[in-house]
């Protein structure tokens, strides 16, 4: 039991420091892609000339939103609207069923990854962007394209944070099979959802 206790609370706080910098970028993603989603309806309504650009800039930066995002609700519960199953079982049977899910969606997730670095790696990530462009020199007379792999790195680095998550879970459920109740909490998950935690 000490041993899984052990092993919890420094992969909790690894995963706390990860999500919280994660949920910072994404906070700017979101903000990026309201401001880009804002000059295109600007362009394309105001000016009716639409750009080629905004577009693919959103879709960059909502990508990487929702994969370094998206570890924060799985940790905190938020990723299963179907909870009532676990809420009417009795604590031991609702960490049971919940360690078999996990169980279950860690196999698919590092299936998952194989396939997101699969994207990164392969000839879709060879090619670059059509319209995105970075300046490449201080009076910006040189333009680097972005790279689509740098886009689609979003998937295996949201998998990873995942699978780092699902085995904090796994491993806390465990923990809590075997009588631990000394755990570290996880930051902002609901109370309701604690019992099963």
């Amino acid at each position: 039991m000490r041993l899984l206790t052990g092993l919890v609370r420094p992969l909790s706080r690894i995963n706390e420091q990860l999500l919280r910098a994660g949920r910072a970028v994404g906070i700017v993603a979101i903000g990026l892609m309201v401001v880009v989603t804002i000059v295109q309806v600007v362009a394309r309504y105001g000016f009716n000339s639409a750009l080629a650009w905004p577009d693919e800039a959103a879709r960059f930066c909502m990508l990487w939103m929702t994969g370094l995002m998206a570890p924060t609700a799985f940790r905190r519960g938020g990723f299963v609207a179907i909870d009532f199953l676990p809420a009417m079982l009795p604590a031991t049977a609702a960490r049971l069923l919940n360690l078999i899910l996990l169980a279950v969606s860690l196999v698919v997730l590092v299936v998952a990854v194989q396939i997101g670095w699969r994207e990164v790696t392969g000839l879709g990530g060879r090619f670059a962007s059509a319209s995105l462009f970075l300046p490449m020199s201080l009076d910006f007379s040189d333009w680097y394209r972005v790279p689509r792999s740098w886009m689609m790195a979003s998937i295996p680095v949201g998998l990873m944070l995942l699978i780092s998550v699902n085995v904090e879970l796994i491993l806390r459920i465990l923990a809590q099979l075997g009588g631990a109740r000394d755990l570290p909490p996880i930051e902002g998950l609901d109370a309701g959802l604690r019992g099963a935690e």
